[in-house]
């Protein structure tokens, strides 16, 4: 009598781990899984999936999807555990988040997830993300160009670089995605000649340029705010940081300091150094109003303020026409830029757009469409729009802003 046991198939093997408190509530990632990886797949709770990934038998898995909610988000120290885990193992790990703060996102990102899929899941997403990791591990490692510490400058030919700063007039109004992109679509304008940039971040507090570029804030910006009176190319450059060999970072200090640290003849003594080495100088201004203000309105080529279609916009318009016309300053010279402005097709809010600059007395120069979550989504990941999402409406007419900005220089200087 022979025995049958060789007909029965073995289990297939587990290559990947699904990690969340209750995968029931994530039922669109339990489809795709099974899309994917077909029966390969288990379901771990965070403190199995920490134990197991404690284990020899984790090597064998190729990826772990965790799965997030708001609720999550007060046990960010132990999400960070796992992925520190997965990743001394060598497994690959794609976080998935729905409501999750872009503050948890950054930090779990950080600490070494791989992918950010958001939840509900976009359709083929997931197979997406899972492609681009095989793909990364079958792929030799590419030298690192994100960021290079410290620059060797060159005095331009007419040492006189466009000056351009952006301030928001509300918080969240989109001021530092603005500056972000538009620096960088200004340093890829023209791929033969490409201009050089500088992006400056002076909110010396909260500023986030740093955050989304995903650039080290170095202890060489404090000391070079402590000792401006000093200043030269060679303390100035060593303060920045570059990105992807396109254009010089000036980031807000690790550490939070008073905005009056700085005096106006400091930052003017700044612009000077900047826009004697780079074309385009983008400043990243803090929402608040301080002494060097006036520096920066004065010295601009062109002054964006950022605004949205709500009556916290138009109250602080007002605020800032009232502050500026009593000390005799040129409100006209602020171009404003209306951020998620109404669709083409918005009929009615085309309609409270033209209402709210006419009772404002001001006129939108331009007006940005709503970017979505891939906005959100490309801060976290540290990249510009063009990277992330190049086909993204924002970006698209960022792009157009930055082509119009240097085409007028162009002409400018071929004019001179």
């Amino acid at each position: 009598m022979t025995s049958n046991s060789s007909n029965i198939a073995d289990p297939a093997p587990i290559l990947a781990c699904t990690i969340c408190r209750d995968v029931q509530n994530f039922d669109l990632l339990i489809e795709d899984m099974e899309a994917v990886m077909g029966e390969a797949w288990g379901d771990l709770g965070f403190e199995e999936a920490f134990v197991f990934l404690g284990q020899e038998e984790a090597d064998a898995l190729e990826f772990v999807a965790m799965a997030i909610d708001d609720v999550d988000e007060e046990n960010l120290t132990q999400l960070s555990q796992i992925i520190a885990a997965a990743k001394a193992r060598g497994v690959n790990v794609i976080l998935i988040a729905e409501d999750v703060s872009p503050a948890a996102l950054h930090q779990l990102l950080r600490g070494g997830a791989d992918e950010f899929v958001p939840y509900p899941l976009p359709e083929g997403e997931l197979a997406a993300a899972v492609d681009r990791l095989r793909a990364r591990d079958v792929a030799p490692p590419a030298p690192a160009v994100h960021a290079q510490p410290g620059a060797q400058l060159s005095k331009k030919n007419d040492g006189n670089g466009a000056i351009i700063a952006v301030q928001g007039l509300a918080g969240g109004c989109g001021t530092t995605t603005m500056a972000v992109n538009l620096a960088w679509e200004l340093a890829t304008v023209d791929k033969k000649a490409s201009p050089r940039v500088c992006l400056i971040d002076l909110g010396l507090q909260f500023g986030s340029v740093a955050t989304y570029l995903d650039l080290p804030r170095r202890d060489a910006v404090f000391e070079l705010l402590q000792d401006i009176e000093n200043i030269d190319e060679d303390s100035f450059g060593g303060a920045l940081v570059g990105f992807e060999d396109k254009m010089q970072v000036l980031t807000a200090p690790a550490d939070i300091l008073p905005l009056d640290m700085i005096s106006p003849q400091d930052v003017n003594a700044i612009l000077d150094v900047a826009a004697s080495h780079f074309d385009y100088v983008v400043v990243d201004m803090p929402s608040t109003l301080v002494q060097w203000s006036e520096v920066l309105l004065d010295r601009a080529s062109v002054y964006f303020a950022m605004i949205e279609l709500d009556m916290r916009s138009a109250q602080n318009t007002l605020r800032l026409r009232r502050a500026l016309e009593s000390e005799n300053l040129p409100f006209d010279k602020i171009r404003f830029v209306l951020n998620r402005a109404p669709k083409f097709t918005d009929l009615q809010g085309k309609s409270r757009v033209k209402r709210l600059a006419d009772s404002l007395g001001i006129a939108i120069d331009v007006q940005l469409p709503d970017g979505g979550k891939a906005v959100l989504q490309a801060c976290d990941h540290g990249l510009p729009l063009a990277s992330q999402a190049s086909k993204n409406p924002l970006r698209k007419e960022i792009s157009k802003i930055a082509g119009s900005l240097h085409a007028f220089g162009e002409s400018q200087s071929e004019a001179a």
